[in-house]
């Protein structure tokens, strides 16, 4: 009797162990429909449950059907690629027959992007017109960045001033920035009709932004156009880069460590054995002399960059130059030395928040002689900034940010007969919110404020922007942008009036881009409408003037650029062309009428044939601008006269010797063509009542350049030749 007493009590514990296990393990069905916004089945869509291994694909009409053994609350994923991950919390018997619509992934790279008034040169952004050496190898660019953004529509051509004017505007209404810190004295100092550089060396940088206009609320200061300039953020490799040229030396070194790097680049320049070769059309009692430094140190943290920057520069030079109303001509000399470091910081605060913000101090010294005057200036000036961006979800992101500028601008003047000391202290508080909404991968908006008070003018001023960006294609869009831009006269007024306003520009943007297969096509209609502009009513600003801002005027045109690297093989080429109608009543101006500085056409085209079996790259650059008014005190009016056009051709050849040395020759203007600047008039008429005149040449018609540059790396192979 006991083994059939134990046989009935395993089959119990066994039927109560099943019983049991049923309830536990019991399995439930989920199910349900996955779709696009436009009602299409997504077919191969990966669905599971968060932290478990159950889940299944959708089939060709979107279903998905598993079971699971979970019981509760769990949460549903589904993921596809191009499509943001969507997910679900829900108890598993609520989980069936479920019907989702994915949203498009905005983060993808076939997202569109506002590029209204926006050209981008850098290797990492979405769509870029330039690459960062495009600004070593553009034939007419020497080496200087302003020289090769010259290339690109908006600008204009005033070969005699070497800064850049956009879009009807002055070259004082661009501002440039490095590392979103302002830079107050981005140019060499010169005299007239001696073009000027920029201060700063292209093999510090890894992106370049230049918005032509309808830039964001992030910025402010500026009228027309701002530069930004980034530095690169992690170096390669260590590495020396030494230069040989016919105009001077360069020598950089860039040093890494587990956490940090810090590079340097230093040149010196003299042009006294280049014009002994080569003499100008200046008497040169001291040659063109210049030395610059600059570092940058990055320190990375687990949340965060650190880059402290700092630039040093001097100029030095003394000549006399052809004047009609002055005998034995104009004597100039000049002393430069400037001095600009900055220090910012970015990261990530957690919770989706970055922080960006930072500093910069400049300060600026000129010595300059004029004939029997003396001028000595000092300007130093600061910015403080602070920026903070939230990241709500992938479709909204807000950016809110503070920012403090001040300068100290201090004049001493003195001469034969008199000496006086001129100046002011200018302190602007802005404050700015902006937002990115992305609707979808076909649309996009962006929305800002900014806010500027003055201590100078005891005045505020609010400048709302917006821009928008819609995808017609799967490679092309049209963007939209409007804003208000203010910014305060410059250091030649307010050291003499500060009883002043700011100046206000409104843009109008319309856009279209292409790009594929390594093209781009840009399309860009503008209106700028200028009020409140600084007029006098002097030759040029003086002590004694009347300073008001009564001035007004518009800019409106087209710019047009095609850059193409894959139709020709191993040639990469861009055409640039701007159309601007211009008119101003500004300074001393009488009336309305297009300034000397907005020529109607420009025309750029650059061009480079890589050549493997020579080891070289050939570059080409045309540039050619329609003639600039200028007053004829012969005839009545104001500005009525043209110059003839402008032409120059350059070309260069960049030779490597071996996979570290590289010879580079360049000649500007190659064909000699004869330009003129405009012309200056004799302030008295001669005995038959004319006023006899000059033309006012480049102080060369040619400039001939030779530099061999060495690499010295870790890997032995690293040279620019091989990124070009």
């Amino acid at each position: 009797m006991k083994p059939a007493k134990k046989t009935t009590i395993t089959f119990l514990l066994f039927l109560l162990l099943s019983t049991f296990s049923f309830g536990v393990y019991a399995q439930s069905e989920i199910s349900g429909t996955v779709l696009q916004k436009n009602g299409t089945p997504v077919l191969g869509a990966n669905v599971y449950l968060d932290g478990t291994y159950d889940g299944a694909s959708t089939d060709a009409n979107g279903k998905f059907s598993f079971t699971t053994e979970e019981t509760g609350v769990q949460t549903l994923v589904i993921s596809y690629v191009t499509y943001e991950t969507f997910m679900m919390a829900a108890d598993v018997s609520q989980l069936k027959n479920v019907s989702i619509t994915l949203k498009e992934d905005v983060n993808s790279l076939d997202t569109v992007v506002i590029s209204a008034g926006t050209f981008e040169a850098g290797d990492n952004s979405k769509v870029s017109v330039l690459k960062p050496l495009d600004v070593v190898t553009t034939a007419s660019a020497l080496g200087d960045f302003v020289g090769a953004l010259q290339t690109l529509p908006g600008t204009t051509t005033v070969a005699e001033d070497g800064r850049l004017f956009v879009r009807g505007g002055d070259a004082g209404e661009t501002q440039i920035f490095i590392d979103g810190i302002r830079v107050f004295t981005p140019y060499t100092p010169t005299t007239n009709n001696i073009p000027t550089r920029g201060r700063y060396s292209p093999f510090l940088f890894d992106g370049i932004t230049f918005s032509t206009g309808g830039y964001s609320a992030e910025y402010g200061q500026a009228l027309s156009s701002v530069l930004l300039l980034n530095t690169i953020d992690e170096p390669d490799q260590e590495k020396t880069d030494i230069g040989a040229m016919s105009v001077g030396a360069s020598l950089g070194n860039t040093q890494k460590w587990e956490k940090s790097s810090l590079s340097f680049n230093g040149t010196y320049i003299n042009l006294a054995p280049y014009i002994a070769a080569f003499p100008d059309r200046n008497d040169w009692e001291k040659p063109f002399e210049g030395y610059a430094g600059e570092t940058v140190f990055r320190r990375k943290f687990d949340k965060g960059l650190l880059k402290w920057y700092a630039a040093f520069d001097g100029t030095n030079f003394e000549l006399t130059q052809e004047d009609i109303n002055l005998e034995d001509g104009l004597n100039f000399k000049l002393n430069n030395n400037n001095f600009y470091t900055n220090a910012s910081y970015s990261g990530d605060l957690g919770e989706s928040w970055k922080i960006r913000g930072g500093g910069s101090f400049t300060y600026s010294k000129n010595d300059i002689g004029i004939i029997d005057s003396d001028i000595d200036n000092t300007e130093k000036s600061f910015h403080l900034k602070l920026k903070l961006r939230k990241r709500f979800s992938n479709r909204f992101k807000l950016s809110v940010g503070a920012e403090q500028f001040f300068t100290d601008f201090d004049e001493d003047f003195q001469n034969p007969f008199a000496q006086a000391n001129y100046g002011f202290n200018n302190d602007i508080s802005a404050v700015f919110a902006e937002g990115d909404i992305i609707f979808s991968k076909k649309f996009a908006m962006k929305l800002g404020v900014r806010g500027e008070y003055s201590a100078l003018f005891d005045d505020a001023t609010i400048s709302p922007r917006a821009s928008i960006a819609y995808k017609t294609g799967k490679s092309s869009q049209i963007s939209l942008a409007y804003g208000d831009f203010y910014q305060q006269p410059f250091n030649d007024i307010l050291k003499f009036q500060q009883d002043l306003e700011s100046q206000k520009t409104q843009h109008y943007i319309l856009n279209y881009q292409y790009s594929a297969k390594n093209r781009i096509f840009r399309a860009e209609a503008y209106r700028k409408e200028y009020s409140s502009l600084i007029t006098y009513d002097t030759q040029d600003p003086t002590f004694d003037s009347n300073y008001g801002n009564g001035g007004d005027g518009y800019a409106q045109g087209i710019d047009v650029f095609w850059r193409d690297n894959n139709s020709i093989k191993n040639v990469d080429y861009w055409i640039s062309y701007s159309f601007l109608d211009s008119e101003r009543k500004f300074n001393n101006y009488p009336e309305r009428t297009r300034p000397p500085f907005a020529n109607t056409h420009n025309l750029s085209v650059v061009a480079k044939w890589f050549i493997s079996d020579w080891k070289s790259q050939i570059g080409f650059s045309h540039q050619y601008g329609s003639g600039r008014s200028y007053t004829n005190p012969n005839i009545p009016g104001f500005l009525q006269e043209q110059t003839r056009d402008y032409n120059s051709t350059s070309v260069n050849w960049a030779y490597l010797i071996s996979q570290q040395k590289i010879l580079y020759f360049s000649v500007n203007n190659v064909f000699g063509f004869n330009n003129i600047n405009g012309y200056q008039y004799a302030s008295t008429a001669d005995v038959n009542g004319n006023f006899n005149r000059r033309a006012l040449l480049p102080a060369a018609d040619q400039f001939f350049f030779v530099g061999f540059f060495m690499t010295i790396s870790e890997d032995g192979t690293d040279n620019q030749l091989d990124n070009l």
